[in-house]
């Protein structure tokens, strides 16, 4: 269900993104596409209004998409924290410096450490 809603999402990014670069710019000389001059297949009114309604459409589906998922994101399944995991916190006993076994880190190290390799043996002297 997340998948599908993330998909139609992105794909109303893009649209929003392009139906928004094709708008002619109000700015002067920054609008490069939509000249002034001579009739085409739609006036520069029609295709203003056009533009401007896809834009209010994809709009709003990003925003229903974005609370969409918003929504989804809070209620799904939260992966679990290695502090929810871990047990109390244990002082160690005086004297004691080295972890007492129970700590995070102590649960993360090898409980076994292997034994260094033995070099190469020399017969004793006689």
């Amino acid at each position: 269900m997340e998948t599908v809603i993330i998909v139609i999402h992105l794909m109303v990014v893009l649209a929003l993104v392009l139906v928004v670069l094709l708008q002619r710019s109000e700015g002067g000389a920054l609008g490069m596409g939509g000249g002034g001059g001579g009739g085409g297949l739609m006036s520069s009114r029609g295709s203003a209004n056009v533009l401007t309604r896809a834009t209010a459409i994809l709009g709003a589906a990003f925003f229903a998409t974005s609370l969409t998922l918003a929504i989804l994101a809070r209620t799904g399944d939260r992966p679990a924290s290695i502090l929810d995991a871990a047990p109390g916190t244990q002082t160690a006993p005086l004297g004691q410096t080295e972890g007492s076994g129970n700590g995070i880190l102590d649960q993360l190290k090898p409980q076994e450490q292997p034994a260094a390799p033995a070099g190469p043996q020399v017969p004793a002297a006689q």
